[in-house]
């Protein structure tokens, strides 16, 4: 049973005519009745009684027409669904990023692309890049704002970078000014500060503690073990200072001291990540274009 044959039956069914039918859906007169033919052949009933100038539905086109009508219905509906995802009218975007580029970079861009297309679900999950890397290659996530050099490597994820951000170090205006009060400040004066620092598998608390150990020194911890907002809490509320990026930094507000670091600082590069083997849907390519395009 083929889909344009039920096409054409409902169109003689409702028009009682196979050449207004063939008009209605068109195709010439001949080739409808072959295709009605062929399709009462399958099913093994005919499906009108046809007399001259008077066409009726059998007890099997009887029973066959709602369905066949259902049929239609749902091909339409399925059609209109897929129209609307491709024309971003619906759908969703799954998008990992870890809790530093949630608070500072994603806002912004966020609310421009939910602005644009309002009808497209936005799913962000935050962690660290390890974990983001994981969920890429199993097809849970779209894509992911990754931290490289990536831990784990992958030729089945493509990345493109996005940007190279400076980090700072904040503190509290209560608290003595770091680094002896110099304006900018090297990795080498956070020795004898007390720092406040993020989880394992940070990936800002790996960053920091592999800088300060190429100076000669091991960090000394105030707090460990918080993510974004805990870190900036202790920090603003004078446990000791930390290492955060810029955008983060200046999305903070009031309470916090922010010091640069002096050349040539510490930096980490943002990346956009997905899955090689697979396109990410339409509606996850736009938001990768207006990451891109920031």
């Amino acid at each position: 049973m083929q889909f344009q044959q039920l096409q054409y039956f409902v169109a003689v069914a409702e028009t009682r005519h196979f050449t207004r039918a063939a008009d209605l859906v068109h195709v010439a007169q001949p080739s409808l009745s072959q295709q009605i033919k062929a399709l009462e052949r399958e099913l093994g009933a005919d499906l009108f009684l046809r007399a001259r100038g008077n066409i009726t539905l059998t007890d099997a086109g009887e029973a066959l027409l709602p369905l066949a009508r259902r049929i239609l219905a749902d091909a339409d509906t399925a059609r209109l669904e897929v129209q609307e995802l491709v024309q971003l009218r619906s759908g969703r975007v799954r998008l990992g990023a870890t809790p530093s580029l949630c608070t500072g970079l994603l806002p912004d861009v966020l609310r421009a692309f939910h602005d644009r297309y309002p009808g497209i679900r936005l799913l962000i999950e935050e962690g660290g890049s390890h974990d983001l890397v994981r969920e890429l290659a199993r097809g849970a996530l779209d894509l992911a704002l990754v931290v490289l050099p990536l831990p784990t490597p992958s030729p089945a994820l493509a990345t493109v970078e996005l940007l190279r951000e400076d980090l700072v170090v904040v503190s509290s205006p209560d608290a003595p000014k770091p680094g002896r009060g110099k304006r900018a400040i090297s990795v080498a004066d956070l020795e004898g500060e007390r720092l406040v620092m993020f989880r394992h598998g940070y990936d800002l608390r790996e960053l920091t503690v592999a800088a300060c150990r190429a100076e000669g020194f091991e960090p000394d911890f105030a707090v460990e073990g918080g993510e974004m907002d805990a870190v900036l809490g202790f920090a603003r509320a004078g446990l000791g200072v930390a290492v955060v990026p810029r955008m983060v930094a200046a999305r903070a507000g009031r309470g916090l001291r922010v010091t640069p670091l002096a050349r040539p600082g510490l930096h980490r590069t943002i990346a956009l990540a997905h899955r090689s083997d697979v396109a990410p849907p339409r509606a996850a390519r736009e938001l990768q274009r207006m990451l891109l395009e920031r």
